[in-house]
């Protein structure tokens, strides 16, 4: 899988719809952005919450939780998350429900109180809820 062709459950992990708003982000490097997707390893560690996509379409920017207690702010290649083969045929995932809600430094704090980002989306829940115009976006 690439990441603008369809997985086998027909994913794409950057859908076009979200490409400008990634692009934008990425043109104001010193913005506090609202996350604008969450990937994620469906059969064990890794959920990355993304920013921002640089003009070379590969490296992208958020919160990146290896599952090792300390989420972090960085960079992170979309090739080698599209690359990363795990168990049973799965690959790197986008959750498609998700809303960032809040801007990415509250999220690491929250992230890094709580020890990873999946603690730290019950949290983000209750503080900030659910938009009632979150803009939809097809899962292709």
């Amino acid at each position: 899988m690439t990441d603008t062709q369809p997985d086998d459950d027909g994913l794409v992990l950057i859908p076009d719809a979200l490409r400008p708003r990634l692009a934008a982000n990425a043109a104001e490097p010193d913005g506090d952005h609202v996350p604008v997707l969450k990937l994620f390893n469906p059969s064990g560690p890794g959920t990355w919450l993304i920013t921002e996509l640089d003009p070379d379409g590969d490296t992208m920017f958020g919160l990146c939780d290896l599952d090792m207690g300390c989420p972090e702010l960085g960079s992170v290649s979309l090739r080698e998350l599209t690359g990363v083969t795990l168990p049973f045929g799965l690959t790197i995932e986008r959750d498609i429900h998700f809303e960032g809600r809040l801007p990415i430094s509250q999220w690491a704090e929250i992230a890094r109180r709580c020890g990873s980002i999946r603690e730290a989306e019950q949290i983000v829940r209750t503080v900030a809820p659910a938009s009632d115009t979150a803009p939809a976006v097809d899962p292709d």
